[in-house]
């Protein structure tokens, strides 16, 4: 058993120093893309600065031949007008011809400084913004990588890890990495909001289970978890903040512009308790109050106010990333289970701004604004 275990070890060690050195060489080649980028963006502005020089140029030119050729035509009517006076004074006529040739030769002039140059000098600058967005994207990426490759090499030390999309909308779980791990069911877990510098960090209350669903508060924030067992505490942490969810910020926007949005939702849970019915009700946010309904029938009606809590579900549920928990008044809450993720984002992001617009900051319990 012995040897085994050392054989494992051995193979752990292997495996973190290979991937140490994969680390190097992608921080390797981001030093690189960065300096390549650098240079590309040196040589951007050099270039911009020769084409607005030579323009500037090309337009006094410009100006200039167009000035001589304007006094060509006022000498050319002049011409023409004291002929008609002397019809018959020859050296008139001479000068009349003189004066054609000078015209043609303007609109030779006018022909030669087309902006050919400064049309090649923009399409060489379009192709450097090209490269330079093609560098950045692959710098990105690289970051990105990198951000990866040290949470996996972070992880070969941990015990436990988080599996899922770090974006609002999806659900993360805790997982054991390792046969020795403790039983998560045997451990006690708390959910944390992490500035993006790490600087403070907050608790999510009633976040306690092995799952966890982002909600909107999130955005921006990393998300942590401790896991304490036998007195020995381990923490885990997403591999940067929390991302929006793609259109979500637009289908806000236009919800906001109406006087009232309404969601249909099922009733979860009432008061902490599993309800029976799985009806499809009405969750409808206005700018003054929220109403729960069914049909008729009104479960719920209250307006925006210190005692009401709305916030996205804090536990393991059947889908917590469709679900939300609202506290209308003291004494009374549902949880609500929405028809997909967006609804439910987009159901929390309305009533806190209709409420925020009515002096009321809604959130969960014991967040940090009601302090």
């Amino acid at each position: 058993m012995a040897g085994r275990n050392k054989e494992d070890v051995d193979k752990a060690i292997s495996m973190v120093e290979a991937l140490a050195v994969k680390l190097t060489q992608k921080e390797g080649e981001l030093i690189q893309e960065k300096f390549e980028v650098k240079k590309l963006a040196n040589f951007l502005k050099q270039a911009s600065e020769d084409a607005k020089k030579l323009v500037n140029q090309e337009k006094s030119f410009a100006c200039a031949e167009i000035e001589s050729a304007r006094a060509v035509v006022q000498r050319f009517g002049e011409a023409l007008d004291e002929q008609e006076k002397n019809p018959e004074n020859s050296k008139k006529s001479q000068e009349v011809e003189e004066l054609i040739e000078e015209v043609q030769q303007a609109r030779r002039i006018k022909l030669m400084h087309q902006p050919s140059k400064v049309m090649d000098m923009e399409l060489e600058l379009h192709a450097l913004r090209s490269q330079i967005r093609e560098k950045s994207i692959f710098s990105i990426k690289l970051q990105k990588e990198l951000a990866i490759n040290k949470k996996a090499e972070e992880n070969k030390s941990h015990v436990y890890v988080l599996r899922g999309s770090e974006t609002l909308g999806s659900c993360l779980k805790l997982q054991p990495c390792s046969d020795n791990a403790p039983l998560l069911s045997k451990s006690s877990i708390q959910w944390y909001r992490v500035s993006s510098d790490g600087n403070q960090r907050e608790i999510i209350s009633g976040a306690n289970k092995t799952m966890y669903a982002p909600e909107p508060f999130d955005v921006g924030q990393i998300l942590q978890a401790d896991i304490v067992s036998n007195g020995q505490k381990v923490s885990v942490t997403t591999a940067g903040p929390i991302a929006s969810a793609a259109g979500l910020e637009s289908y806000v926007e236009t919800l906001l512009r109406k006087s009232s949005s309404e969601f249909n939702v099922v009733i979860s849970q009432m008061n902490g308790q599993d309800h029976p019915s799985h009806s499809t009700h009405a969750f409808n946010v206005g700018k003054m109050r929220i109403k729960l309904c069914r049909g008729w029938i009104t479960k719920s009606r209250e307006i925006y106010s210190t005692s009401m809590l709305l916030c996205g579900v804090q536990g393991d549920g059947k889908a917590p990333a469709k679900s939300l928990f609202w506290q209308p008044r003291k004494g009374l809450s549902y949880v609500l289970t929405f028809e997909s993720e967006r609804e439910r984002n987009a159901a929390i992001l309305v009533a806190r701004k209709h409420a925020f617009d009515c002096s009321v900051m809604l959130g969960g319990p014991d967040d940090e604004i009601y302090k």
